[in-house]
């Protein structure tokens, strides 16, 4: 095994310039060519690289006419939408950073990033997260200007901003250069606090040049597109769109993935990004298909021959014997699931969560190969990455080009390059924690690296939960909120690389007795039988929805198990500090964990 790799440059960073130069270059270079498709009842309709830059100046306008300052910090909490990307540019446009809300974010989580990052302003939907802000509002006095985009936001601003010339526009752009801050994207801490991660035009404009450079199959074939439906509050979405302006890829945008197929099966994308979660449930809802028409059996024969024909790949090619069978399967079976995915996707670009090989091997058996990466937001998202020249399944990739991978003594992964973050904001100490002098980025992951150079995650070494669907999730924030109900010993959260999140929890042996009294239950009563009294289910029930006010639903707990026993120092549970012991837990509740996801 190898201790360190890196990949050589494709792009350098830039010394000048930043974000809003690739939309200046679009419109320059390509004006007529379509950059976006916004739907429009059952068609899509197009706007072109210089419609989108007249958009986006217009815009940059308004919020300049507004007085909003450059420098000063712009939020947006909005669905995956053509809005988000339009205000994105034209928040730095006007000289601003741009701060994203996740839209399923609680009240006190939009309280806290809009005050931490001192937001003056708020982009949002009419939907429940205006609402949500409302609860707040009373404490952010210096947000002072809100625009809904469903209330004409955008064309409010494009009319507040017709005195303001293109020359005190143009002014305010470049005053931006690599170095200045671009966002603040705020995530999931141990803490429970999310910190914010700091992100300069220089960060994102190396990252997105070397992936582009690196996936040139994906990002720069003719006529390729995709239809973005991942959160752009996420580091990944955020990336993608980035790498598809600087591309030209024609990009759409879902907000409801309710709505995913339908609006796959019309816009028909050359590639798509997603998280392990979504491979798995297009693979289990195609097997239920097939069970469901008589023909499991020959779903499950395919998928086999699709796993073998993959690895074959790897290994000196696939016999004529498993090209015939693979070739019948492709007309029963493959072709139907490419064409739910709208028909023309060759690639998939996942991240966030493990893929595992299984899956990795099956989609590229049935001609969707699936580039699976690794990084994190302080890593601009992606430092490592599979790509069509280098594919290693069951692996994270190769470093992009221009970073470099290194583990150090304890297992840890370290990570390098001018994607790398400059520090949280607010919050010198967090940066000392995880930021060494020359560069290099604790992950908190541990890892490998093989002889070729690609990166296995074989571990966590901080407690941050990754749900399957690449949801952070710091358990200290549950936690605490659960264990303040009088009748909660200890608990902790589960779901790593799991669907939901669930929780173990214990009872308070101190406090049982007032509980049976309150509710009209025999003295002596075990906790052992109140494991599955409804009354106590009920009771911890309250508590976990009193906890899960804190959180955003992807960070709610869905379900959890009360456990007969508590966790004590003596049980080997809990350290004399009275720290939970997790590995520990994790091993003696391996049966119960497991229940919760059955």
């Amino acid at each position: 095994m190898l201790k360190e790799f890196s990949v050589p440059v494709a792009v350098p960073a830039p010394t000048s310039g930043n974000l809003t130069d690739h939309i200046l270059e679009n419109a320059t270079q390509a004006p007529n060519t379509v950059v976006f498709s916004l739907p429009r009842g059952d068609a899509w309709v197009g706007v072109t690289a210089a419609e989108f830059l007249t958009q986006v100046k217009a815009v940059a306008k308004g919020i300049i006419a507004n007085g909003i300052q450059a420098g000063d910090r712009v939020a947006v909490m909005s669905r995956t939408r053509y809005e988000w990307t339009l205000v994105d540019y034209a928040i730095w446009y006007a000289g601003c950073i741009s701060v994203p809300v996740y839209e399923t974010s609680s009240a006190e989580q939009v309280q806290w990033i809009l005050s931490d990052s001192g937001s003056v302003a708020l982009f949002c939907e009419r939907h429940a997260n205006k609402a949500v802000f409302e609860e707040v509002a009373v404490d952010l006095p210096d947000v002072t200007r809100v625009w809904v985009f469903d209330d004409g936001a955008i064309d409010a601003l494009t009319r507040a901003g017709v005195d303001v010339s293109d020359q005190e526009l143009e002014a305010r752009r470049v005053t931006i250069q690599p170095d200045t801050l671009a966002t603040i994207i705020y995530t999931s801490g141990t803490t429970g606090r999310p910190k914010g991660c700091m992100l300069t035009h220089k960060n994102f404009m190396f990252e997105v040049d070397n992936v582009v450079a690196g996936l040139h199959d994906v990002f720069l074939a003719p006529n390729s597109s995709t239809l973005l439906f991942l959160p752009i509050a996420h580091v990944f979405g955020r990336t993608i769109q980035l790498g598809c302006v600087r591309a030209r890829v024609r990009m759409g945008h879902a907000p409801d993935v309710k709505e995913l197929l339908p609006l796959l099966g019309s816009f028909q994308p050359t590639f798509v990004l997603s998280v392990p979660r979504v491979f798995e449930k297009i693979f289990n809802s195609s097997q239920q298909k097939a069970i469901a028409a008589g023909k499991g059996h020959i779903f499950d024969t395919a998928a086999k021959v699709a796993v073998e024909y993959s690895e074959a790949l790897d290994d000196g090619g696939p016999g004529l014997g498993l090209k015939i069978k693979h070739a019948l399967f492709d007309k029963l079976v493959y072709s139907k699931i490419r064409a739910a995915m709208g028909g023309k996707i060759e690639w998939a670009v996942s991240g966030g969560a493990p893929l595992g090989a299984r899956l990795g091997h099956f989609f590229r058996g049935i001609g969707v190969t699936i580039l699976e990466g690794y990084g994190l937001t302080e890593t601009s998202a992606s430092t490592t990455v599979n790509r069509p020249s280098a594919i290693g399944i069951g692996t994270v990739g190769q470093p992009v080009p221009g970073a470099s991978v290194k583990v150090a003594a304890d297992g840890e992964l370290l990570l390098a390059g001018d994607q790398i973050f400059v520090g949280y904001w607010n919050n010198p100490t967090a940066t000392a924690e995880v930021l060494e002098a020359d560069g290099w980025f604790h992950s908190g992951d541990i890892g490998e690296i093989d002889d070729r150079g690609f990166v296995r995650i074989t571990g966590r070494k901080k407690e941050l939960i990754v749900t399957a669907a690449g949801k952070n999730v710091a358990p200290a924030v549950l936690e605490d909120r659960l264990r303040s109900n009088f009748l909660v010993s200890q608990c902790m959260v589960v779901g790593d690389a799991q669907p939901f999140i669930g929780a173990l929890v214990t009872l308070d042996p101190e406090a049982v007795p007032s509980w049976l009294k309150q509710n009209d239950r025999p003295e002596n009563t075990a906790i052992a039988d109140l494991v599955n009294d409804e009354a106590m289910r009920a009771t911890i029930q309250s508590a976990v929805d009193e906890a899960n006010k804190a959180v955003s639903q992807a960070e709610a707990i869905k379900k959890f198990t009360i456990l007969p026993i508590d966790w004590t120092e003596e049980g080997g549970q809990m350290t004399p500090s009275m720290k939970l012991k997790r590995n520990i837990v994790m091993k003696d509740h391996e049966a119960e964990i497991t229940a919760i996801y059955s």
